[in-house]
């Protein structure tokens, strides 16, 4: 395709939409999973995790069609993405370590923990958004290169701005984890395996999984981080007294 083709600037406004769906999501990803670091790291772990997942996108971009014929490839990602969503909403560890978070079953606080977390999810999520970013692009290098770059400032300026909001509205939180519930229901009716068949004799689980899972997710989260805020020990401070 030409730069003067009409073909070529629909598949940029099509690149454009996906990117900004995809953005979406990934910054929700983002910002729940950094919302525990120190104030100082928050930069760094979408730094390197946004660096992660969009080395790791330009692989999915280069296999997409050969990975998204694998059959239970959804399905192993969406138990994967089940379970970052329940992590994701349980409590930060009462002294931010790794040991500590293990313990109580919090989630990650140290920037590497972090880090896996975001590109992990991010790949999962990214299955079919760049299914879709290589099929608009065609065979065309240029747009699928746009595509990849284009995504950043989005997902960089969205986490940000998530990140303020979640200190403001905790129950962003709930929702995001609740989201990330939703794509894995729907992953897990999308595989090639489960796909026709839901097709034929079941299609209501297109929208009864998704609806399914963000509640099995949000449930379970909430249920653990119940169970988790009673096992921390509480510290007692007596001014005065050695």
């Amino acid at each position: 395709m030409e730069i003067t083709d009409s073909q070529f600037w629909v598949a940029v406004f099509q690149i454009i939409v996906i990117d900004v769906a995809l953005g979406a999501d990934n910054a929700i990803v983002i910002a729940l999973a950094c919302r525990n670091l120190p104030e100082s790291k928050r930069s760094q772990g979408i730094f390197w995790g946004i660096a992660g997942a969009i080395g790791i996108r330009v692989l999915l971009v280069f296999f997409a069609l050969q990975l998204l014929t694998l059959p239970y490839l959804k399905i192993v990602g969406a138990f994967l993405l089940l379970w970052i969503a329940v992590k994701l909403l349980l409590p930060e560890p009462a002294h931010g370590s790794d040991a500590v978070a293990q313990e109580q079953g919090g989630g990650a606080t140290t920037l590497p923990a972090v880090i896996k977390t975001i590109i992990v999810a991010d790949t999962v999520m990214s299955l079919d958004n760049v299914m879709g970013i290589a099929a608009a692009a065609g065979d065309e290098l240029v747009l699928v290169i746009f595509g990849l770059l284009f995504s950043v400032p989005i997902i960089v300026w969205g986490s940000k701005l998530l990140m303020q909001w979640i200190e403001r509205f905790p129950v962003i939180v709930v929702f995001g984890a609740g989201l990330l519930g939703w794509v894995a229901g729907k992953l897990l009716v999308t595989d090639a395996i489960s796909s026709v068949w839901v097709d034929q004799h079941a299609a209501y689980l297109h929208w009864l999984a998704p609806a399914g899972c963000a509640l099995l997710v949000v449930g379970i989260g909430k249920w653990l981080a119940a169970r988790a805020l009673r096992s921390m020990p509480v510290t007692v401070h007596l001014s005065g007294r050695e």
